[in-house]
């Protein structure tokens, strides 16, 4: 038994020192894996976002690097939210071409509706798009482009441009129609919208007063 101990103790060493071997390599291909794989999913993201973002906006109308042209504002009486928000700023060189930027509707028939609000510089809306919601489908989720092209009628539109009183559904003496069966849904939009407008106008040259970040 004791001739045997020695080759013994040198089995159960190798055997201790492959296993760490396996754990290192192991953990190392991980930590690579993940590494890749969030790269991969920040990239995805940021190609959703800025697929989204060009829905509103196209890209032919601006050349620089809208994603990384940003800054944040808090704003919770016009935006809707206590959150901080992200402003993407499009540019043509050093002209100044619209903003972009979320809002949340909170008044929605089921909870908040967040929208993605863009603005140009002249102050006319260049489109508005539903981000999330929870409403009730078949009757509220009409505000999705996929439903209808009810949420496409804003561009164009500025702050007095319906006048202030005409920024309502048609049931409450306003211009805008309601969906067959919901007219909180379209009301809450149409209220966040104006007050995104609001917001622009009273914060426009803070909103455009960065260098512009290089296309």
């Amino acid at each position: 038994m004791s001739d045997n101990a020695p080759s013994l103790r040198r089995q159960m060493a190798m055997s201790a020192g492959l296993l760490a071997l396996f754990a290192v390599v192991g953990g190392m291909l991980v930590a690579g894996t993940e590494a890749l794989t969030r790269d991969r999913i920040l990239e995805q993201q940021r190609a959703s976002l800025r697929s989204t973002l060009n829905e509103v906006l196209p890209a032919h109308r601006y050349n620089n690097a809208l994603l990384d042209d940003t800054m944040t504002v808090q704003e919770p009486e016009l935006l809707g939210t206590d959150e901080t928000m992200t402003v993407y700023r499009a540019r043509q060189g050093a002209q100044s071409v619209a903003v972009l930027f979320p809002v949340v509707a909170p008044d929605g028939y089921s909870g908040d509706v967040r929208l993605l609000v863009g603005i140009q510089a002249n102050g006319e809306l260049a489109g508005v798009r539903v981000l999330n919601h929870r409403e009730t489908p078949g009757l509220g989720d009409a505000i999705e482009t996929r439903r209808s092209d009810w949420i496409k009628q804003f561009a164009g539109l500025s702050l007095n441009a319906p006048p202030a009183s005409a920024w309502k559904v048609r049931k409450d003496g306003g211009e805008f129609d309601q969906f067959a069966g919901a007219t909180i849904t379209p009301r809450a939009v149409i209220k966040a919208v104006r007050k995104a407008l609001v917001f622009f106008e009273q914060n426009q040259a803070t909103l455009f007063a960065d260098t512009p970040a290089t296309p």
